[in-house]
């Protein structure tokens, strides 16, 4: 009888919860080696697998949540720049996941538009402010409560705004600023080490987030019919992560739960794209994935499948950012060995948010001092040649490029040409694309950078 009432509730269609974090660098989080205590989603990479390959299409809040609800690339659905907007008819995950008899709601950040294609049900306590939201946890529970009563499966889209700069929430005196291990591409200031400890901090704030939802679906007996989804956004804002096509920025963690379908414990190697998670929540859901999505569902990866893609993309739109360089494009791909990266205007200097903050300042100010290692490191951040290549496997952060090298020729020709192939796929001109940002943006004047 157990048999048949477990074969059963494995038939239903499954509910789905998305956790999202808010410019968060996938190798901090503690199951991926970093420093930031995460004990939630630690413990769910036990409870589910743990992906070791997964990127987004834009290292940006609003073009990376249009990628996901969407399914499309960026470029491709015109939502590239940040503070941007798909065209109204676009499809998304309230429409897809509508259809197939699901309730979709979302809490939290939401960075998106128009309204008219994420008519999803809105769970925050004031609709009316929208900056600095996170999930509403009493309106998810009622949430959950009405859908489960109901019987009614659902999606939640649960969208944290940690650890998202200012980096003034959660408890800092846990990451004594001494005691951090700096990434070899930060320069060592007390600026940078103050940041980083209240960074870690929101990290573990953001975890904090995660265990409050988890414990909600156990409290109303969802979890074994939930697939839960963990992931880390694009990384943070500290200089090479947010704002560039380097693996800190593009590379996201995932962590997956589906009690019954994905195996405890497992870690998954296979490439893949968050354009691949709305093509999954249709075949959860029971449909069948559009053949107008750019992504392909994951459902097999996560029965155990070790591959997935062979190439991943990405795309950087600077111009319209706040304090960006008037133009910046950038486009990357990258095999499981190798990321191509092309600047389109390598004689602009490259200028973001980041390049404004007191962190960045303060490695000048080393730099001027005769610190070597800063003033190269300002060097790399501010001005780039037109071409990086560089070996993932032997350089996973990224620090020498290879570009100039003969012998890499045939492999720079290769990934050039997959990188042509998608460009064009998703009718991106590249430079021209760039230049007409300010056209998605409504209401966007260059003065407002």
């Amino acid at each position: 009888m157990g048999s048949e009432s477990a074969d059963a509730a494995k038939s239903e269609p499954s509910n789905i919860v998305f956790v999202i974090a808010d410019d968060c660098t996938f190798r901090d989080i503690g199951c991926y080696g970093g420093q930031a205590l995460t004990p939630n989603i630690d413990a769910l990479a036990t409870q589910g697998m743990r992906m070791t390959h997964c990127f987004q299409a834009a290292p940006m809040c609003s073009p990376t949540r249009h990628n996901v609800y969407t399914g499309l690339y960026p470029v491709k659905s015109g939502a590239y720049p940040n503070h941007t907007t798909v065209d109204p008819g676009t499809k998304s995950v309230v429409q897809y996941l509508g259809d197939l008899g699901y309730r979709v709601a979302q809490s939290g950040k939401t960075h998106v538009n128009p309204k008219s294609v994420f008519t999803w049900e809105k769970l925050n306590s004031d609709a009316k402010k929208k900056r600095g939201k996170n999930p509403d946890f009493k309106r998810i529970d009622n949430f959950f409560v009405e859908c489960k009563q109901a019987g009614q499966p659902f999606c939640l889209l649960a969208c944290s705004n940690e650890p998202h700069s200012p980096w003034d929430k959660g408890d800092a005196s846990q990451y004594p600023p001494s005691d951090l291990e700096l990434p070899p591409y930060f320069v060592d200031t007390p600026e940078t080490r103050d940041a980083f400890s209240r960074y870690l901090a929101e990290i573990t704030y953001f975890d904090g987030q995660v265990g409050k939802l988890l414990d909600l679906l156990d409290k109303r007996g969802l979890t074994d019919n939930t697939l839960v989804m963990v992931v880390s956004e694009q990384g943070n804002s500290f200089p090479f992560a947010k704002w560039t096509c380097y693996d800190t920025g593009l590379q996201s963690a995932c962590v997956v739960r589906w009690p019954g379908r994905v195996k405890p414990g497992t870690v998954n190697p296979a490439m893949i794209e968050y354009v691949d998670f709305l093509p999954t929540w249709i075949e959860v859901a029971g449909g069948m994935p559009d053949n107008n999505l750019d992504g392909a569902s994951l459902v097999n990866v996560f029965a155990g499948k070790q591959t997935h893609k062979n190439y991943v993309f990405g795309e950087m739109t600077t111009r319209g950012i706040h304090h960006g360089s008037e133009y910046y494009g950038i486009r990357s791909v990258r095999s499981g060995r190798f990321k191509y990266i092309w600047n389109f205007s390598p004689e602009m200097e490259f200028q973001n948010a980041c390049t404004r903050s007191k962190e960045f300042k303060s490695w000048i100010e080393a730099a001027e001092n005769g610190n070597a290692q800063a003033a190269e490191l300002v060097r790399r951040y501010t001005r780039r040649p037109e071409f990086e290549l560089y070996d993932i496997q032997s350089d996973p952060l990224e620090q020498e490029n290879l570009a100039r090298m003969p012998q890499y020729t045939a492999v720079k020709d290769r990934l050039k040409a997959e990188l042509d192939r998608w460009m064009a796929a998703c009718g991106d001109a590249g430079h021209q694309t760039e230049m007409k940002a300010y056209d998605r943006m409504p209401g966007h004047s260059p003065k407002a950078n």
